[in-house]
């Protein structure tokens, strides 16, 4: 009888707290005090359930009854110490089961934010678990999980996950075989849809999408499965799962991409969508017959990064404010060189968002569509129906265009095509293969263009690549040996930053990238050059004479800045000797 006397007294307390800090009068006190006398439990949960308070109001009043100090969010007092060993100390597991989450450990004090102060059971087996003094803060059951998921991730997840594959079982009565050959479609398509085999390919997929990958690949060899994410355009090694597992994880992704899980002797491709935090996002699968078995290699289309502005870009300013003068104009040439994953759809697709207005007809033919337009006709190039980009041109030049974009020139019909809308009235954008921006009209000439019409429509060429940016949190500054400024062609000594690795960039030194530019505008004595046919060499010497600056200047005014190192910029642009 002693225990629900005390359980009582404390409710009252706790309802005198909330009514004198004006949270809830006392009508509203006694009728949630009517409710837990004929249904039970505890006072708060019946206030918060009828809306009376909210979560946040009752761990306050609950931290004054209790002594307990009370944190949210925001404060920033739910950030866990990262170098305090509490992920092993407290698993994720165990945090998300029972909502909390490790602060800080000093000696033998543990601080842990929890939602329910009452739940002696867990905080007694916490103390044993840890062997520390439990040292409780509240928070709201959300801040909490919030907290997990930033501390603990997806990476730790997966982590989990891929040591669990280790253990799975692998003899004949199990569900697993470590030769895929000796797997039956029926049973490997069952297997692809274990839970342990979809929670994996989730994870993996979760992870590559934290990481801002863009690139997942899967790959099989003898002994092992080679997982890799591209993040900022460089390849790095993951942790995989067990062996034994990859004819069942390519089962689930080919199941995901509506691919046929029978054919595993031709290459196949494939596409599905998937919603995480809100976010739509879209991967390409192409999957191919290797020697050990079948590699799979995802890329990943994230809408929300995809679609930037120009001045999102690393545009200069001067020759951002030239290309959004070009785009503007009725009619011309545009184009975008450089070679793949330097970001030319990108710069086209910002383009177009900046030219795009209901007075005018903008159509697209891609291959493949990388991001849906609103307000833009796009088509998808099918050959197999005989949709190339030659015809789907053809078509667009009886559809009363405006604007056309076409996804890459690739041969001598499209780049006619495309020189020809360009001459009767059309601005032409498109992208071509080639290492600057002089090498694109060679390039044109050598696929057969007359030299004469290109002088006549190509309004810019702009030769792109994008660089890795340094992780602002942990880049150091260096003085540059004299040796390194002459290489550079540096005349003044200034500080230069270089990579080091933090939590923040996970270790590669380098978070997120950025474009530079060499624009190469088709002024009056280049229109001669070009109906000339003239050389590259000399193409780029009167574009330089006309100000055009270069892509390793321009990359080497982004080290000078401290965007880049000097190593990035050297391992994506060939040095320029003066």
């Amino acid at each position: 009888m002693i225990k629900p006397t005390t359980q009582t007294k404390a409710r009252y307390k706790l309802g005198e707290i909330l009514t004198e800090e004006g949270l809830l009068s006392q009508e509203q006190l006694n009728q949630a005090l009517e409710i837990q006398r004929r249904e039970g439990g505890p006072l708060g949960a019946i206030l918060v359930r009828l809306a009376l308070i909210s979560e946040q109001d009752l761990l306050m009043a609950l931290g004054k009854q209790l002594k307990i100090p009370y944190a949210s969010y925001g404060s920033g007092l739910l950030r866990p110490a990262t170098d305090a060993g509490l992920e092993q100390l407290v698993s994720g597991e165990f945090a998300r089961e029972h909502v909390l989450l490790p602060i800080s450990k000093n000696l033998n004090s543990l601080t842990i934010a929890i939602s329910d102060p009452l739940d002696l059971i867990t905080l007694d087996n916490l103390a044993k678990m840890t062997r520390c003094h439990i040292n409780p803060i509240l928070a709201t059951r959300s801040d909490i999980l919030k907290g997990i998921e930033e501390f603990y991730g997806a990476d730790q997840m997966l982590k989990e996950a891929i040591d669990e594959s280790y253990q799975l079982p692998t003899d004949e009565s199990g569900a697993l075989s470590i030769v895929d050959e000796e797997l039956s479609l029926d049973r490997l398509k069952a297997k692809a849809e274990e839970a342990p085999v979809v929670r994996l390919v989730d994870l993996i997929i979760r992870q590559a999408i934290k990481e801002r990958a863009s690139d997942i690949h899967i790959e099989p060899w003898p002994d092992r499965i080679g997982l890799r994410y591209r993040i900022d355009g460089v390849l790095y090694e993951i942790t995989p799962p067990a062996r034994s597992l990859h004819a069942a994880i390519v089962s689930r992704i080919k199941i995901l991409s509506k691919l046929d899980i029978a054919e595993k002797r031709l290459p196949q491709d494939g596409s599905f969508t998937t919603q995480m935090e809100g976010r739509h996002i879209d991967f390409r699968v192409s999957t191919i017959p290797a020697l050990y078995g079948e590699k799979v290699t995802l890329r990943i289309l994230d809408k929300t990064t995809l679609l930037l502005r120009l001045e999102q870009l690393g545009f200069a300013t001067h020759d951002l404010e030239a290309f959004r003068q070009i785009i503007k104009y009725p009619y011309g040439l545009v184009l975008v060189s450089g070679p793949t994953g330097s970001g030319k759809t990108t710069t086209l697709y910002a383009a177009l968002q900046e030219i795009k207005t209901p007075h005018k007809n903008l159509l697209t033919i891609e291959d493949p569509i990388e991001y849906r337009l609103e307000g833009i006709n796009q088509v998808q190039v099918n050959p197999h129906i005989g949709l190339t980009f030659a015809n789907g041109l053809r078509a667009f030049l009886r559809q009363d265009p405006d604007i056309i974009m076409v996804g890459e020139v690739r041969d001598l019909e499209t780049a006619e095509i495309c020189v020809r809308a360009s001459l009767t009235g059309h601005l032409v954008l498109s992208t071509i293969h080639t290492n600057d921006a002089p090498s694109a009209v060679t390039r044109l000439v050598d696929l057969g263009v007359p030299p004469f019409l290109l002088s006549s429509t190509i309004s810019v060429v702009m030769a792109q690549r994008l660089l890795r940016k340094l992780c602002t949190h942990c880049k150091q500054a260096y003085e540059p040996d004299r040796d390194l400024q002459t290489q550079l062609g540096l005349t003044q000594p200034a500080p230069l930053y270089k990579a080091k690795g933090c939590d923040q960039c996970s270790q590669t030194g380098y978070h997120g990238r950025e474009g530079i530019f060499e624009m190469m505008r088709v002024t009056d004595p280049l229109r001669d050059h070009l109906a000339r046919g003239s050389s590259t060499h000399v193409l780029r010497e009167a574009a330089k004479q006309a100000g055009m600056v270069t892509l390793w200047q321009t990359g080497l005014q982004k080290v000078n800045e401290g965007m880049t190192s000097v190593e990035e910029l050297l391992s994506t642009v060939v040095l320029e000797r003066s």
